[in-house]
Formats: C-alpha cells, structure tokens, sequence
C-alpha cells in the first residue's frame, strides 16, 4: 500500500510542477487569456480575436485594438508635410492571422482603406470599395507638449532618456530612431523604418508608437510595468501628444472630407485674402484721385501766375 501511496504523491508532484512550468504572465501586453510557455517562450491568446501572441516582443496594433474594443464593447506646429492624424480613434479591426491590418476595415456598410498603422488613408464609402494593398507606414512622427517643470529641460539628458527608452522597452532597433528633437515646451520623436530596412524579427514602428501613446496617456499595455518618466530626477508630465503617420504613397483624401472646423478656418482665409485685395484696390484709386486733383491745382496756379 505505501509503495502506491508513493508513485500516488510523485504523479501529484509532478502533475503540479508541470501545471506551474505551463502558466506564465504575459509582461508585454495584459490584454490576454489563456497564457502557457512553450519551448521557453510565454504564448497567450489575444483578447477578441485569440491570435497566439509571442509576449516576448510587442503585440501587433491590430490585435492590441481589437482586444481593447472588445473589453470596452463589455463593459501650433504646423504639421509635417505629408502626414496625417489618426482623426478616427479607436475601432474594431479586422485583423490578418499574422496580426497585421486588413487593408479595408469596415463599420457595418461603411468603409474605407488603411495603412499598415491602422489608420484611415482614404475617404469613407460603401461596402464595394476596393483597397488594392495594405499601404506601408514609412514614417512616424510623436509630438508631446510637456508640463512645466521646476528645472529647465536638459537637452542631451531627454535625448538620451527617450532614445534608451525607445530601444529597450519598446525592443525598437535605434537604426530606426532617426531623431530627437527638444523645442520647449515640444518633444518630437522621429521614427523612420522603410520596407527594404526591415528585418524579419524587427518590430514595426506603429506597434511602437502605440504601444509608446498608451504609456504616454497612462494606459500602459505592459503588465504592471507602467512607464516613469523622470528626467534628472524630476517627473515629466505631458498635457498633449500628437501622432502622425508618413506613408510610402500619400493618403488619397478629397475635400469633402475635410472637418467643418477646417473648413471654416479655409473660409475665414479667403474671405481675410479678398477683404485685403478690396482694401488695397480702394485705397490705391483713393490715392490716384489725390495725386490727380493735386496736379491739377498746380496747373491752375501756374496758369494764374503766367496770366
């Protein structure tokens, strides 16, 4: 009997060590379920879409989106050229089994096209728009307007704060930082990654930039690794942050999808333009009717004096 009791406690023992090797937490993303390691590695499923995600590297935006949409369904300067905002927000993606976007998303009989950021390139249309390919975010452009602090900003202190953050939590290549730049009160961090540049194992700039928002915005992705920026010893706290998206072929927006806001500020220019021109004509012929009469006084007094 002791001898069953025995081999009884060891397939216990064993059953709970093997239990305990299988789970695993998920450091890189806590919008997951059902985590289990494999080969070393911590596999979980994305909430929402379940996609097996490697939480040794970053989640892919798309299924980092989806997952949010799924938890929330239950419960000055001026901008660089060729760039656009993410003016949407948050959606429900549709997303590749690799985890990238499918280059037409869809809200019921509406439509339209998007980079490989997840962003709206294109006008929305109905359910027969075609999007011919999944257009490459080349370039993207962070803008943070900063707090007011108690000491001044060191310039080289931010560069190296940001540049060092960017490489080891984000795991981005620093080939890919192109620059950092300080104009008080604005931070602007330049990311550039081109398809040819672009390694297998390489993680992709947009899922940087978002997963670098959240953080920003206090809404980390991260397991309990909520970001502190500190800066010679001194918090720095944003009021705003401003992503822009360069894509390899320039987004294909028509004038009607311009916001009323916009186009009320189009407006306002015209109307100040053509106000000025008026004002400008009138007061040229005002000055040519002067300048007549003037001369023509002159004449008569000449005239006068000869006589």
């Amino acid at each position: 009997m002791k001898p069953l009791c025995g081999a009884v406690f060891l397939l216990l023992l064993c059953a709970a060590a093997c239990a305990q090797e299988s789970s695993c937490i998920c450091e890189k993303n806590k919008r997951v379920t059902s985590c289990r390691q494999a080969n070393g590695v911590c596999w979980c499923d994305s909430v929402g879409s379940g996609v097996p995600v490697n939480c040794n590297t970053l989640t892919s935006k798309c299924l980092l989106m989806k997952a949010e949409m799924t938890g929330s369904k239950s419960g000055r300067r001026e901008k660089p050229k060729d760039a656009f905002e993410d003016t949407d927000g948050l959606y429900d993606p549709e997303c590749e089994n690799t985890g990238g976007f499918k280059a037409k998303q869809c809200s019921g009989n509406t439509c339209w096209c998007v980079n490989t950021a997840g962003v709206r390139r294109t006008d929305k249309h109905d359910a027969d728009l075609k999007c011919n390919r999944l257009v490459r975010t080349t370039g993207i452009i962070i803008e943070m307007k900063h707090a007011e602090r108690n000491a001044p900003l060191n310039t080289e202190s931010l560069k190296k704060f940001f540049k060092e953050t960017i490489v080891n939590r984000y795991m981005l290549d620093g080939r890919y930082i192109t620059s950092v730049l300080y104009e008080k009160p604005y931070i602007t961090i330049n990311l550039k990654q081109n398809s040819p540049d672009k390694s297998s194992g390489d993680v992709d700039i947009a899922d940087v930039a978002y997963y670098f928002e959240k953080d920003v915005k206090g809404d980390s992705i991260f397991h309990n690794n909520i970001l502190n920026v500190s800066i010679d010893n001194e918090e720095l706290r944003f009021e705003k942050t401003v992503v822009y998206y360069v894509d390899e072929i320039a987004p294909e927006f028509s004038m009607k999808s311009l916001t009323p806001g916009l186009i009320a500020v189009i407006v306002v220019v015209i109307v100040a333009i053509v106000a000025g021109i008026v004002v400008l004509v009138f007061t040229r012929r005002r000055k040519g009717k002067y300048v007549k009469a003037e001369v023509k006084e002159m004449n008569e007094m000449h005239r006068g004096l000869n006589a």
